[in-house]
């Protein structure tokens, strides 16, 4: 049985690395050589310089390349290092169609970088395809999709956005690094190049920093390598080697977490605290059914609004299970707090005008027991109301 028939779990494991052929090892080798002997005065072999092509970085690039369906994978020093080089597909005078509550990191780069390169942009609400039509320019040469978005959790219906890009020869980029390839295959909905931060589910443990980018188009991979090459921020063996572990364990660990996060968003949405939950996995989202067409499921995180900052202050004070930081994807729960943390670079303006206010706050959803999460979300809004009524008396008095 081929591995091209195998099930994606399947596939995690039992792909073209499953053991070196030169050893029988079943872990991939660390090869540290940044450079390599040359037989031939006039003939190379395939590597020579790590920087261009490194053994473990390559065995990487196949697996991811495999399990999203393209013919060619990219591993980068970061998620940002492989967004930056992916835009750099582009040229002086092209023009990007993005959407609106994009990640902060992606933000600064389209605002403060890519303008200074000539590269113009326009936001807009990618739920919309009508708005969406109506951004297209003579020069709009890109279409930037992330699907659930970051952190508002909108969906956005990919194969719709890459019918418009390819009626007017443009690229559509994706950022899949909510649902991975265990849940959504960008490229088979026609997508042109997907991107990971693979710092966040598909190595799935807060230790390692890394970045991936997979094409369809064997033309356009070669203008990918050649910039990858040319900018050099590739990643190291040792992450490599890392990602590769955490991506044998995917399934499992991506399958539970789901299962708790979707508790979890009913849990919170039923509470008379919580204002808001954003995610596609409830009934009420939006996109609810565009989620259930053209992905696996609605993933592992989600976000949800308090009455104010000071109400997410207190209940951040008294939670105690998940763990306060920048991040999300690992085997902990982690909560982030979008207005100071993923989207500090965003200007509080233009944060409010997307719907990220201050009482919002995401939640990447781990592997601890479900039940012990909820109730130590209870106990932390429980402070949270009592906070409440103490300043409603202190005002009455």
């Amino acid at each position: 049985m081929s591995s091209e028939n195998y099930s994606f779990e399947t596939k995690l494991l039992h792909n073209r690395h499953k053991f070196d052929p030169a050893t029988g090892a079943v872990s991939v080798p660390i090869q540290h050589a940044s450079t390599f002997h040359q037989l031939d005065l006039d003939k190379f072999g395939k590597y020579d310089y790590a920087r261009s092509a490194n053994p473990t970085r390559e065995a990487l690039e196949d697996v991811i390349a495999e399990l999203e369906g393209g013919t060619r994978g990219f591993a980068f020093s970061s998620g940002m290092a492989a967004i930056s080089t992916a835009f750099l597909l582009l040229s002086a005078g092209d023009h990007v169609v993005i959407t609106e509550d994009v990640y902060g990191g992606t933000f600064r780069l389209v605002t403060e970088v890519l303008t200074r390169l000539g590269i113009e942009h326009t936001f807009v609400d990618m739920t919309d395809l009508n708005e969406v039509k109506q951004a297209i320019q003579p020069n709009t040469k890109a279409f930037y999709v992330e699907t659930p978005s970051n952190p508002l959790l909108k969906v956005t219906d990919i194969q719709a956005i890459s019918s418009f890009a390819k009626e007017i020869n443009a690229v559509t980029y994706v950022d899949n690094t909510f649902l991975t390839p265990e849940y959504q295959r960008p490229l088979e909905l026609g997508a042109d190049v997907v991107l990971h931060s693979a710092t966040k589910f598909l190595s799935g443990h807060s230790d390692v920093l890394a970045g991936l980018a997979v094409v369809k188009d064997e033309e356009l991979g070669k203008r990918l390598y050649f910039l990858q090459n040319s900018f050099g921020a590739v990643l190291g063996v040792q992450d490599a080697w890392l990602v590769l572990r955490g991506l044998k364990t995917l399934h499992v660990r991506l399958e539970q977490s789901q299962k708790s996060a979707i508790k979890l968003a009913e849990y919170l949405e039923a509470h008379p605290l919580v204002e808001k939950v954003h995610y596609p996995g409830l009934e009420n989202h939006p996109q609810y059914e565009l989620q259930k067409t053209q992905a696996g499921g609605p993933g592992a995180v989600l976000s949800f609004e308090l009455e104010d900052e000071q109400a997410l202050q207190t209940f951040l004070k008294y939670v105690k299970i998940p763990v306060f930081a920048v991040s999300l994807g690992a085997v902990e729960s982690i909560l982030s707090y979008p207005a100071k943390m993923s989207h500090a670079a965003m200007p509080q303006a233009e944060r409010e005008k997307r719907g990220i206010k201050n009482g919002l706050i995401r939640l990447s959803v781990g592997l601890e027991n479900t039940d012990d999460l909820i109730k130590d979300f209870s106990q932390a809004l429980q402070h949270v109301k009592d906070q409440h009524l103490v300043l409603q008396q202190g005002e009455s008095v």
